[in-house]
């Protein structure tokens, strides 16, 4: 199976009172290019992250939403900080000596000086936080893989339709090309005939001429690798996988066989067939940018 590089896949989680959403969304790129954008909370886990996402994903650029939402009831707990209060009343005390002033410290005055009491979080378990994350990655991505997969599979049979169409133009300048040689043999032999008159050709020259222009407009070669092309690319289809570099590498390459014909014919009919393989290799190149 193919996949095309467009693709979107969410998933949600509830799991251990936190709530996890993760939604991956993708378009073309010729290499594997992510952006991720979370709570700074689970900015410790970008890097695992990322190598999840590798399992499923190959290609494209590809945008990760993450949000999260802790609805543990014991997620932060208030501290007593008795050595700090101890510091506190002792410094207290001696300025009462000191300066001969009242002692009138209370608990709730005290309580009011700069970290006797602080707000603290729970520790969390990264274990278990990660889990659940990978989880909810992990049901995203597998539907963001299943949207890949049927856009290719689209793209799959758009590709083999456009593919069929150009082996027919194809067969058509294979059959067309050896006609032209004996029109323009008999093209010029009528034209010498018509300059000479009754003097006898000199079919050793004519020969010569005829074998000249025969090698400057052959594109049996062309053809050839033009038909090993379309073959390749069909069977690359047909095997599936992360495909689509080769793929446009191929592509380039019957391009550059289309422009040679269109560069050696001197045929009208061949010429329009060369133009109409070149727009569908163009086609075909565009399609192939979406494949993974």
């Amino acid at each position: 199976m193919i996949k095309s590089m467009t693709g979107f896949g969410r998933a949600e989680e509830n799991v251990h009172n936190r709530k996890f959403t993760v939604e991956i969304k993708s378009v073309n790129h010729r290499y594997l290019d992510v952006s991720i954008k979370m709570p700074k909370k689970l900015n410790f886990f970008e890097t695992s992250i990322r190598t999840e996402l590798k399992e499923y994903i190959s290609r494209g650029k590809v945008d990760v939403f993450i949000t999260y939402e802790d609805m543990t009831e014991t997620a932060s707990f208030v501290k007593y900080n008795k050595d700090t209060a101890r510091q506190y009343l002792e410094h207290l005390r001696q300025m009462a000596e000191d300066f001969g002033l009242d002692n009138d410290v209370r608990v709730s005055t005290l309580s009011r000086y700069p970290d006797i009491f602080t707000l603290e979080e729970k520790a969390e378990n990264e274990d278990e936080i990660w889990a659940d994350l990978k989880h909810c990655i992990d049901k995203a991505c597998r539907m963001f893989v299943d949207t890949r997969i049927a856009e290719g599979e689209n793209l799959k049979n758009d590709l083999l339709e456009k593919l069929n169409g150009m082996s027919d133009v194809v067969s058509f300048i294979e059959e067309r090309s050896p006609r032209i040689i004996e029109e323009y043999r008999s093209k010029i032999n009528d034209r010498v005939k018509e300059i000479l008159g009754d003097t006898k050709v000199d079919e050793g020259r004519l020969l010569t001429e005829v074998t000249i222009f025969a090698d400057k407009v052959c594109v049996d070669e062309e053809i050839v690798r033009l038909k090993s092309h379309i073959g390749a690319v069909k069977d690359e289809l047909s095997e599936g996988g992360s495909i689509g570099r080769k793929l446009d590498f191929i592509a380039q390459e019957m391009n550059r066989e289309a422009n040679t014909i269109l560069s050696k014919t001197t045929d009208l009919e061949i010429s329009n067939k060369g133009i109409i393989l070149k727009t569908e290799i163009e086609k075909v190149r565009e399609q192939i940018q979406n494949i993974e």
